[in-house]
């Protein structure tokens, strides 16, 4: 009888490589882990630390170096991580060479409560406490502040955020019993009224052409309060 060593030899080729194959999938299995290898992505400010991140681990996996690499859950890792409320998305994984990869992205505040209760508003809309290892410089929110309803604040402070005006001149939002919004800007003495957000982009607008025609004849001074909330025209107290 005749033998087909092409077909043996396949045999023998498929058999080197399942056994190649599991040695290896057994050797990445019970690799040891190192010590994490933390990132930070988007906002640079330190709000949260690389020791604030490895205590985070340490406490929800009771330490997470020289462990075997399958003994990881690397979700519950990263639920743990976005527990923490500085931290806006967290991603947890292992590197070929057994590295404990941790990549985080905090929360990036736009505005600072400064009420009975101190916090960020973050860029989202939502309650941000503030940081033993950083303070923002971010404007001031002040008055009737509801931290589970926030969104008119927020509507404020993110236009704030993105008008390179708001952001030089703007020190202070604050909310009256009412509901109605004020702005404080720096170096001038006279109170902004918003009245609602309705048609904010609008009241901004009058708002810089009014600025900017007081700044140039030097008459910001002579006012106590200007109001934005009129259709094409700006309402201004004289002090």
């Amino acid at each position: 009888m005749k033998i087909n060593w092409n077909y043996i030899k396949m045999i023998v080729l498929m058999g080197v490589v399942v056994f190649l194959f599991a040695f290896s999938s057994h050797r990445n299995a019970v690799r040891y882990v190192t010590a994490p290898d933390i990132t930070f992505i988007g906002e640079s400010s330190p709000f949260i630390t690389n020791q604030n991140v490895s205590k985070l681990l340490i406490q929800n996996f009771k330490g997470v170096k020289n462990v075997p690499k399958e003994t990881l859950a690397l979700n519950e890792l990263e639920v743990a991580l976005k527990s923490n409320p500085l931290i806006k998305s967290a991603e947890v994984y292992v590197a070929v060479n057994g590295t404990l990869k941790v990549e985080i992205e905090q929360k990036t505040p736009i505005a600072r409560v400064s009420t009975n209760a101190s916090f960020y508003i973050d860029a989202d809309g939502f309650y941000m406490p503030l940081s033993s290892n950083y303070a923002a410089r971010v404007p001031l929110v002040t008055g009737n502040v509801d931290k589970n309803n926030l969104k008119s604040i927020h509507l404020v402070a993110d236009k704030i955020k993105n008008d390179e005006f708001l952001k030089t001149n703007v020190i202070e939002i604050h909310r009256g019993n009412n509901g109605m919004m004020y702005l404080k800007l720096r170096q001038c003495q006279f109170l902004v009224q918003l009245g609602s957000t309705k048609n904010l982009d609008k009241k901004i607008n009058n708002l810089k052409a009014f600025y900017q025609k007081n700044l140039e004849e030097k008459t910001l001074g002579n006012y106590s309060k200007v109001n934005l909330q009129f259709d094409n025209q700006v309402v201004c107290t004289k002090i």
